[in-house]
């Protein structure tokens, strides 16, 4: 059973303009799903409309948010948030601007298990060296004090894991988290989220644009071009035999680093061609142009 359907789901600006053309995709407990594209496929925009936080300019206009069997578009403002605060989290792309630069790393932990889950402060705190101390991160006390500024940006994103997870939240979306980090710490870090996801079993909704960080992380994808889905295919079926054309030029343009000296391959004119004809043709049907 999914614990997240997004059924049909279209968001366009208020101003117009459409960002995600009746977009359906499922989610089940437990399981990675990867969202890939170009930028400015929508593959943010989904997940801000799951947990709410579409920018003011963008509305919903049709479709369905289904979490654990409740169509979240239908419920009041406040129940809403509610209800993805205590069964949703983030993590976001840049973690030194999703940190609050005046507050020391604690309480930006230990807010999140007081506010969701009611804890006394002492408790919270405990948990938190505890969730320091299972992302890898030595001497938590220590790190409890600091300042963002003053730790790495390997350990910066290693805590907004640990906040993710602090309140054993059934799905995580993960927006691009390794993208501000070098090469190095970036497989640590795709390293830890998995593993953390294996042990707590929560269902992840990962943003990427690099297939091979999907490959390794993911169990399906979704397969995104201008706020429109193309693909929907397990891991293994889409990496042996991808069925859209669009998909095939994004796995062929994908650099081999087996072979340094290969040029990049971009995706054919022809091919971009085709899916704008596709995305025009949807707006037609849904009488968006």
């Amino acid at each position: 059973m999914s614990y997240l359907e997004i059924d049909r789901l279209t968001v366009r600006l208020k101003g117009g303009g459409t960002l995600l053309r009746a977009v359906s995709l499922q989610v089940a407990a437990g399981e990675v799903r990867g969202l890939v594209g170009e930028s400015g496929a929508g593959k943010s925009m989904i997940g801000k409309a799951v947990l709410g936080i579409l920018p003011r300019a963008a509305e919903v206009v049709s479709g369905r948010i289904v979490l654990d069997g409740v169509d979240l578009l239908t419920l009041p403002p406040a129940e809403r948030r509610r209800r993805v605060g205590a069964s949703c989290a983030l993590i976001p792309q840049d973690p030194l601007t999703a940190l609050n630069p005046s507050r020391r790393i604690g309480p930006q932990i230990t807010d999140r298990l007081v506010d969701i889950l009611r804890w006394n402060r002492g408790r919270a705190e405990g948990r938190a060296r505890e969730l320091l101390a299972e992302v890898h991160i030595p001497d938590p006390d220590r790190v409890m004090r600091c300042y963002p500024h003053e730790l790495s940006g390997g350990m910066r994103q290693r805590i907004l894991i640990a906040s993710a997870f602090a309140a054993e939240p059934k799905l995580i979306v993960a927006d691009e988290p390794t993208t501000a980090l070098d090469v190095t710490v970036q497989k640590q870090i795709l390293k830890l989220i998995k593993e953390m996801q294996l042990r707590h079993g929560t269902a992840l909704l990962f943003v990427s644009h690099d297939l091979g960080v999907v490959s390794k992380v993911c169990q399906s994808l979704t397969v995104l071009y201008a706020g429109m889905v193309l693909e929907d295919a397990g891991i293994g079926d889409f990496f042996r035999a991808p069925r859209h054309p669009y998909s095939a030029a994004l796995l062929a343009a994908t650099p081999k680093y087996t072979d340094p000296t290969a040029g990049l391959i971009p995706v054919p004119e022809a091919v971009l061609a085709a899916v704008r004809a596709e995305v025009a043709a949807a707006d037609r049907r849904a009488g968006h142009v």
